[in-house]
């Protein structure tokens, strides 16, 4: 890559890719290898940063006199043109939520039965440091404990367990868009990650596939730690030209069915619903909305809830209400869910200047069509924040990586080792696995527990009864170690998932596979009540 190009287009996006895996094949195993549709099921995951006011978003209605008494001046009315909107009228007491004003789009959602709010997430010990709290929310720790990996992401580590012992990929695991670095998110144990960089929405072709360093890489490369960071770059170098391509051809490829705002959300969220739309595999995304540390003139003046906050209120909530107005009317709905996080919340006291200060707990806004809508959790206690607490609500309802690990178990589909491989709990010493929100996702959205799997490869060691020789083959191969006296179904998929031959056979007898080209392989064999899948390679 050139270097003035990657300088230039730093500015506004990275697209990362933690692995050189080629995960076309393995994304499409899930569904057509394991029978579970999972293939492309994707989170979108937006950060509000600076740490959101929980409380002038969610307001606790069968608090509020309190809430007015903590909020004189910044509160948002109970009557009037700037009331807040009556969420729920149905749920219980303790459960009658206001939403700020500006979420009309997000009440329509709720309305749908399609976003769910979580109320009062945060993690044990929280630290009230944008640096320190952003940390542990990108690694997956608390305030207790760094024992997940300090110098390594959640997604990170995710993508290294469930998408482990997969061959060269063409396209970034991950995306990450709005932000001029890299996530620590993103960053593995064994690989901290690439980026590539990209600029805004591009009608003449959007991302430009980037020659490489100058040349052709040195034939050399010494046995040296210096040779092994000339290695790392020229590696990065060759995958940011294929990353590029992949990203560019999806995009090109892709399309938006209606007119986002011109905010700086809504173009990121614009984007990551025509790279889905283009075929674009990548299965986490990140996108920002920031400057939500409103110490200073949250609202402009006494009593009146227009002010910064609310402008970014109305700009998260148009920018949601337009990417889900587009995905379902392109028909992958279903594919996405989405997540809404803020490194912390703020104080329930507001602090004289028009605003508020670092808090602890914040609330989650969970949503899309396989999102089972509702409120999980009940209203926080105000009564909590005195004097000698600093005014803070410490009590947190659900902790951050509860609901993540949720989502990659019953809406991925990874299994317990891949979680815990992702985060534990190690202030409670538990697996998440063990804690998960069963209301979160619909039922028929829910990954059933036998399609859980650790990876969406093909690892022959792994409970496989056959062992398939000669492997790599050149005309036939054998299925043999059982002893089976029934037919085996068998069907051969090339990467595409396209089936390219299906027959029956025997144990120990020759299988031919020919008229096909050379290269990988998956075959799916089905024995009694039986099916295993392995991969092979055609030389």
């Amino acid at each position: 890559m050139k270097r003035r190009n990657f300088i230039k287009l730093t500015s506004s996006a990275s697209a990362l890719g933690l692995f050189p895996y080629e995960i076309t094949s393995a994304l499409k195993v899930a569904e057509n290898f394991l029978d579970c549709n999972i293939t492309n099921r994707k989170l979108v995951l937006i950060n509000l940063a600076g740490g959101n006011d929980g409380l002038n978003t969610v307001i606790p209605i069968d608090g509020y006199d309190l809430y007015s008494n903590l909020r004189p001046t910044i509160r948002v009315p109970d009557s009037g043109a700037n009331s807040f909107i009556n969420l729920d009228s149905t749920l219980p007491d303790n459960q009658q939520l206001g939403l700020h004003p500006t979420l009309v789009g997000l009440k329509n959602i709720y309305d749908s039965g399609i976003l769910r709010i979580l109320q009062s997430v945060g993690y044990p010990s929280q630290n009230k440091s944008h640096f320190a709290s952003t940390d542990i929310y990108n690694t997956g720790n608390d305030g207790n404990s760094w024992l997940n990996g300090g110098d390594s992401g959640w997604i990170g580590r995710f993508m290294e367990s469930y998408y482990y012992d997969l061959v060269e990929s063409t396209f970034p695991l991950g995306v990450e868009i709005g932000s001029k670095s890299g996530s620590l998110g993103f960053h593995g144990e064994a690989e901290h990650g690439l980026a590539i960089n990209i600029e805004g929405q591009d009608a003449s072709g959007f991302y430009s596939v980037l020659s490489g360093l100058g040349g052709l890489p040195p034939e050399y490369i010494p046995d040296s730690h210096y040779g092994e960071e000339l290695q790392y770059i020229i590696e990065n170098d060759q995958l940011s030209n294929t990353y590029s391509e992949a990203i560019s051809n999806a995009f090109n490829n892709g399309t938006n069915s209606n007119d986002y705002e011109d905010t700086d959300i809504s173009n990121q969220l614009k984007t990551v619903a025509r790279l889905i739309s283009g075929g674009l595999q990548s299965k986490i995304y990140l996108v920002q909305l920031r400057g939500f540390d409103t110490h200073f003139s949250q609202i402009q003046s006494q009593n009146d809830v227009i002010g910064r906050h609310s402008e970014l209120l109305t700009e998260l909530d148009g920018a949601i209400s337009k990417f889900m107005i587009d995905v379902q009317s392109q028909g992958f709905d279903g594919d996405i869910v989405g997540l809404t996080f803020s490194e912390f919340g703020r104080k329930a006291k507001e602090n004289g200047n028009l605003g508020t200060d670092h808090g602890e707990i914040a609330p989650m806004f969970v949503f899309g069509t396989p999102v089972n809508g509702g409120v999980s959790g009940i209203n926080v206690d105000l009564t909590e924040a005195n004097e000698n607490n600093n005014w803070q609500i410490q009590s947190y309802q659900y902790d951050y990586r509860q609901t993540i690990g949720t989502l990659l178990q019953d809406y991925l589909g990874a299994d317990n080792q891949a979680i815990d491989a992702t985060f534990f709990d190690h202030t409670n010493n538990d697996s998440f696995s063990n804690n998960k929100i069963s209301e979160l996702i619909k039922p028929e959205y829910s990954v059933e527990e036998n399609c859980y799997t650790n990876t969406l490869s093909v690892n022959e060691s792994i409970n496989k009864l056959f062992t398939v020789s000669p492997n790599p083959f050149s005309s036939s191969i054998i299925l043999s170690g059982y002893n089976y006296n029934g037919d085996i179904s068998f069907k051969v998929y090339d990467l595409n998932s396209k089936l390219v031959l299906e027959g029956k056979t025997l144990t120990d007898t020759p299988v031919r596979i020919t008229g096909i080209m050379n290269g990988i392989y998956f075959i799916k064999l089905k024995f009694g009540n039986r099916v295993e899948t392995h991969r092979i390679i055609k030389t």
